[in-house]
């Protein structure tokens, strides 16, 4: 092939692969969200509908759904579900006073329902239907074109039961186009029905970190969840700050602020072991829900199918998105895991936390709201090796008026181009950018060169000094072409 036609080539092949890449910004729509829970197997349950609650302007909750586990096999504890949301009632008219969307504590309590008290498989079959695999179904059932997000804290067989049922009953082409409306993310496998699930239903969108602990706590210490704080319990080292995940702080954060914060129980274990189901769909400018390939406060995972390994339930037979690794610099030392796709945020979604349980009990002006951070061009834009790229962030705001900083950095893991410098000085810069005002709102760079197309993904971090100090970003992917190729731009 000649010059010419190979460029053009080339230029065809773009347009087909950087739609591929192209998720246009956040969606301005809610998250359709149904919980299951294992509440009062042990506190974190209810701690993670605590945060939860706080942040349920901005899902549309569908059900929350009590159920088993493999801690807690034939019973459930909807009473306790009932009990926060009554408190959540008496805060919900101050939390109105910051954020508009705060759902009526009576409309979240028509929704509380209860799964069928038996473990795991034992829950699914002819006559185990529930109230709650029943209101699944009734979901999922409804006109409306927005995938549901079922978030499972406990065990899954809520939800495999109204599987079961779907597929028995309705026709082929409809039972897969409601599969293809689930979104699932478990936090590991409490029961046998999530191994089920994922090989009878091959197309059902599934994030989990396979196994379950039962005897083997080995299980969890490498499940991504356990980066909202699971160092404290298994002893793993990261470079977070554990004292921000630990009965002190809580204490002082969020227990002593008002009725919600007071049915906050303390930490015996991991702290909100559940609680990265939902960081994942928050509306913080970081995350892309449907590339957990991307990461966000809720954690990285990328799609394959994971290798068999002892604590696992049986083999995975398809691809599922589950664990990958991170490398996050710490005062000069990397430190690389599962973990760190989470823990890396934490700093920030602590404050974001504890701002927001200020909001349950203080006046607007007494309160501080995140930084409003806002691009002057495009989230996604196509460059050429060589090219001189400009990142402008001068169009962001703050609600309080506090002064902000600003970073722009690399997020490695997630992009196709890697850069490789000097490693003898093993330094966190083998890794990160040439770029100037990496700390100013305006930053910029010379696109690298690549011999072919490769995408990069640069996160602005934008912090406000309020108290407690809060942070939203902004994600630019940055698609770089070779010199020569000719970018077909839309009109």
């Amino acid at each position: 092939m000649n010059k010419p036609n190979l460029i053009r080539g080339i230029s065809i092949m773009l347009l087909c692969i950087f739609p591929l890449l192209t998720i246009s910004g956040q969606n301005p729509e809610k998250h359709r969200v149904i919980i299951l829970t294992d509440i009062e197997n042990e506190p974190d349950d209810a701690q993670s509908l605590v945060r939860y609650l706080v942040y349920s302007n901005q899902f549309d909750t569908e059900g929350i759904i009590a159920t088993t586990s493999c801690w807690q096999r034939n019973k459930i504890a909807d009473w306790r579900v009932i009990e926060i949301i009554k408190a959540y009632g008496k805060v919900q008219p101050n939390l109105l006073k910051h954020e508009p969307g705060y759902p009526e504590a009576s409309f979240l309590l028509d929704r509380v329902k209860r799964g069928y008290p038996d473990f795991g498989m034992n829950a699914v079959g002819e006559g185990k239907d529930s109230e709650g695999s029943e209101w699944i179904i009734r979901v999922l059932d409804q006109p409306d074109d927005r995938p549901v997000w079922v978030l499972v804290w406990g065990g899954a067989n809520t939800l495999a039961q109204a599987l079961w049922k779907l597929h028995l009953t309705r026709p082929e082409r409809e039972f897969d186009a409601l599969i293809k409306k689930l979104r699932v993310y478990t936090i590991s496998d409490q029961d046998n029905s999530g191994p089920w699930m994922r090989r009878m239903f091959p197309g059902l969108f599934y994030i989990v970190s396979p196994g379950f602990h039962e005897n083997n706590e080995v299980a969890y210490q490498y499940a991504t969840w356990t980066g909202i704080g699971g160092e404290r319990w298994y002893k793993y080292r990261t470079g977070a700050d554990a004292s921000i995940v630990d009965n002190p702080w809580v204490k002082k954060n969020i227990q002593a602020k008002g009725p919600l914060g007071a049915e906050y129980p303390d930490i015996e274990y991991i702290m909100e072991g559940d609680t990265p189901s939902f960081l994942y769909l928050i509306d913080n400018g970081l995350g892309y829900p449907e590339r957990p390939d991307y990461g966000s406060w809720g954690g990285r995972y990328e799609l394959y199918t994971p290798p068999y390994k002892k604590w696992h339930h049986e083999p995975e037979t398809r691809p599922i998105w589950s664990n990958v690794q991170d490398m996050v610099w710490v005062d000069g030392v990397c430190h690389i895991s599962d973990q760190a796709t989470i823990w890396r945020w934490r700093p920030a979604f602590q404050n974001d936390f504890s701002a927001r349980m200020d909001w349950t009990i203080k006046d607007y002006k007494d309160a501080n709201h995140p930084p409003v951070p806002k691009l002057s061009h495009p989230n996604e834009i196509t460059v050429k090796s060589g090219e001189k790229v400009t990142l402008d962030a001068s169009l962001t705001t703050d609600p309080d008026g506090n002064s902000l900083t600003y970073k722009w950095f690399l997020y490695l893991e997630p992009g196709s181009y890697l850069l490789y410098r000097d490693y003898s000085t093993n330094s966190n810069r083998n890794f990160q950018l040439d770029m100037e005002g990496r700390d100013t709102p305006v930053a910029t760079f010379t696109a690298p060169k690549v011999e072919k197309p490769q995408d990069m993904h640069i996160i602005l971090e934008v912090t406000d000094n309020g108290s407690p100090a809060l942070t939203r970003y902004q994600r630019v992917i940055v698609n770089i072409v070779p010199e020569g190729v000719l970018i077909l731009k839309e009109q």
